[in-house]
């Protein structure tokens, strides 16, 4: 793979001169250069300067609001609606995750729904923020249908991530993002990209048969980690972010799109808690004796410490040189 060294600030720069210059106003630019960024500085290759591609499509197509203006409803203290305006979720998410922080610290527990919007990236973000509030943080999305349920050959679920974070008062909050498809989906593409092959039990073809061939997968189906366990999981966040939030399952997402490749609309469910509140005034320290016996075994490492080890490196990324030729001509 031939690649390009470039700095986060010249990351920010093409990124936000390519936003800017297909119809994305300051606010939302903003947001999504944000959201780019902190992926690139975090070794989170799928979804940084990967998806901006996705994002010029949607916004030369007119499907998303490039101007968008998130407009928040707290009529019940504990739960927080946001409508994204028919723009992306970054800006409604950091409209928001304020609002709902607030809601949590004084109630102990506070729900965020989202809807009307695009959301196109990484999870860990909204969780983290809200772990350096103090708060425990939930988040979970549903995309396009790209995985069977188990046992089935034909596409139901979106790739359905879940993330969580715990905060941890004076170090770097847990943080988990995990899709429940065996295989986010950016990683087949990347896969695809790169010539690679996949692990058995990722995927299936079009014919229904398994396959290690991610280009094979991309035509066919995902598979659930896990098997029904996986499933099961996948199921429970298109009932959080599709039902409870009041927005399209993935089957109604694909339905509603116009195939330009860029995100589709959907809804995100959040969930925030004040540890104190619930638990007490001793809650840290009671739950860093079982991080201590966590890292005294042999082997395991915590979620998110290889994201938050990449983000001490100042070093230039290295971006596939074809996809920043493809992101600068994008600016004309």
């Amino acid at each position: 793979m031939s690649t390009i060294s470039l700095t986060l600030e010249e990351i920010e720069r093409l990124s936000r001169e390519v936003l800017s210059a297909n119809g994305c106003d300051q606010l939302n630019t903003d947001a999504l250069v944000r959201t780019i960024v902190t992926a690139e500085r975090d070794g989170s290759d799928s979804h940084g300067l990967f998806r901006l591609p996705g994002y010029i499509a949607s916004l030369r197509s007119g499907k998303v609001n490039g101007g968008a203006r998130p407009r928040i409803s707290n009529d019940l203290p504990a739960v927080i609606k946001v409508d994204g305006d028919n723009g992306y979720a970054p800006a409604a998410i950091e409209a928001g995750v304020p609002v709902l922080a607030t809601a949590a610290k004084s109630l102990g527990i506070a729900v965020m729904t989202i809807t009307n919007s695009y959301h196109f990236a990484a999870l860990w973000p909204e969780v983290e923020a809200l772990a350096g509030e103090g708060l425990i943080g939930l988040a979970c999305v549903t995309t396009k249908p790209f995985v069977t349920p188990a046992g089935g050959a034909e596409a139901l679920f979106g790739t359905n991530p879940l993330a969580f974070a715990w905060p941890r008062p004076g170090k770097m909050p847990m943080v988990i993002d995990m899709a429940t498809a065996a295989m986010a989906h950016g990683e087949i593409q990347l896969a695809a990209r790169e010539g690679e092959l996949v692990p058995p039990g990722t995927g299936l073809d079009e014919n229904g048969a398994a396959t290690t061939d991610p280009g094979e997968i991309i035509k066919g189906v995902l598979l659930p980690f896990g098997g029904y366990k996986g499933s099961a999981i996948a199921l429970m966040v298109e009932l959080l972010a599709a039902g409870a939030v009041g927005d399209c399952f993935s089957f109604e997402s694909v339905a509603a799109d116009n195939g330009d490749g860029g995100p589709t609309i959907g809804g995100e469910f959040m969930l925030a808690m004040a540890p104190e509140l619930v638990a007490g005034p001793d809650w840290a320290d009671h739950c860093e004796t079982f991080f201590q016996r966590y890292d005294a075994i042999e082997g395991p490492r915590l979620p998110g410490l290889r994201r938050h080890a990449n983000r001490q490196s100042t070093a230039p990324r290295q971006i596939n040189a074809e996809l920043v030729g493809r992101i600068q001509d994008l600016r004309r």
